[in-house]
């Protein structure tokens, strides 16, 4: 009776405790698999960026985290389109983190070590050039600019990238160390305003606190926004318009293409890849009219022809 008490103590403390918080925007944003015992808890254990089955998967596939939002729809539209590929695990985890698993051939997250060999890996032109020699297969699929993103009303009137500068905004800023993006952000922060930009921005901000480097990827950003721990940032246009999409209070600012960059993603596939034939039909899926259907339905620009 007394350990049934302590634990029912625990229960109703940590119920509090999620009450306290306030974890309405929380991913996942998708649409969870509805089989088995769900245990997504927010602010604790809800894994968004692991998708599928990682069971003797028919198909692994690394997406650049940036790429989250079509997913499900990608995912849905393959099987329906190849039924015979119904197990299929997925990531979407910063490029640079999913090319360090590729080389040391595991991931850990928490408690969990995750040991599967994808089939296809995405990421930006650079990244895919730096692993060129491991792929048997590359496409380009489709591309994306830049936008900022801000709370809804935009209270610091943020309308440029030579804003995110000042001292009174607060910006989330991708982590270039891991995150093409944040490399691909200073081009532009030099385009719009010189180093002089860039280095307010990535240096004297950084280290007075006024620019958060995130920790995993994009996905904090607009988490960062929406619960208002910082006030702007720079982010892919498409991820702006998803926070749109699926109702979020958020705005896009847009970039203007004098100051913006072009990116172009690519999807190699691995010569070391364990499911061959599926690689073949998921590259000819995601090439074809569903895959690029649903890449534009998210707002991504189409490949380099």
């Amino acid at each position: 009776m007394k350990y049934f008490a302590i634990a029912l103590m625990v229960t109703v403390l940590l119920a509090g405790a999620l009450h306290a918080q306030d974890h309405r925007f929380d991913p996942p944003w998708n649409t969870p698999p509805a089989a088995g015992v769900s245990f997504t808890v927010p602010g604790i254990d809800n894994v968004p960026d692991l998708y599928g089955d990682i069971i003797n998967p028919q198909l692994v596939i690394f997406f650049a985290g940036n790429q989250f939002m079509v997913i499900d729809s990608l995912i849905h539209d393959f099987k329906k389109a190849y039924p015979q590929y119904q197990r299929v695990f997925a990531e979407t985890l910063p490029p640079g983190i999913l090319a360090q698993q590729i080389l040391t051939g595991s991931l850990v997250l928490g408690n969990l070590r995750i040991a599967v060999q994808p089939d296809i890996y995405t990421a930006g032109k650079s990244r895919i050039d730096q692993l060129k020699d491991s792929f048997s297969l590359v496409k380009n699929y489709a591309g994306n600019t830049l936008a900022i993103m801000v709370h809804k009303g935009n209270p610091k009137k943020v309308n440029r990238l030579s804003d995110l500068a000042r001292k009174d905004v607060r910006v989330s800023m991708p982590n270039p160390a891991w995150e093409g993006i944040g490399k691909r952000i200073e081009e532009a922060y030099v385009k719009a305003g010189g180093t002089a930009l860039q280095q307010a921005i990535m240096q004297a901000k950084v280290n007075s606190g006024g620019t958060y480097l995130t920790k995993i990827h994009h996905r904090e950003t607009p988490l960062r926004i929406l619960y208002q721990q910082s006030d702007a940032g720079p982010v892919w246009f498409t991820e702006a318009y998803y926070q749109q999409m699926i109702g979020h209070p958020v705005e896009l600012i847009s970039v203007p293409a004098t100051e913006n960059i072009q990116a172009s993603y690519w999807a190699g596939v691995l010569k070391s890849a364990p499911h061959p034939e599926a690689a073949k039909d998921f590259m000819n899926f995601l090439l074809g009219p569903s895959g690029q259907g649903i890449y534009k339905h998210f707002g991504f620009t189409p490949p380099e022809m």
